[in-house]
């Protein structure tokens, strides 16, 4: 299957996780059932200057971020952390974490959340 960037739905999420501003969502995947039971998300997360996700706590997934563009502050279980193109960052079942963009120039991340 090849799923073209233009059959991707796009969403606006506006204060994602109580974060500032409007993180754009690129899903890749349809839903679910396209990571055969395994997680819930793989999309890319752009984030403007000052938008960010506000940190929240994973019960019962894993996150995991590949910054593909820019720079961002990464929240690693309360510990500030600044990330760019390049850097995996993995939020395990049980901690928290949050992401934002701290600069003058879009960050853009690839997000994936698996099951426990």
């Amino acid at each position: 299957m090849i799923r073209r960037k233009e059959e991707c739905v796009v969403e606006h999420r506006e204060h994602m996780r109580d974060g500032d501003g409007t993180v754009i969502v690129t899903n890749f995947i349809a839903g679910p059932e396209e990571l055969c039971g395994k997680g819930r998300l793989f999309s890319k997360l752009t984030l403007h200057p000052g938008c960010g996700v506000g940190y929240h706590i994973h019960d019962k997934d894993s996150e995991l971020f590949y910054i593909v563009k820019g720079t961002a502050e990464y929240n690693d279980n309360g510990t500030p952390v600044t990330v760019s193109e390049g850097d995996v960052m993995i939020c395990p079942v049980g901690q928290g974490h949050s992401i934002t963009n701290r600069s003058d120039e879009d960050a853009e991340v690839i997000a994936v959340i698996v099951y426990e």
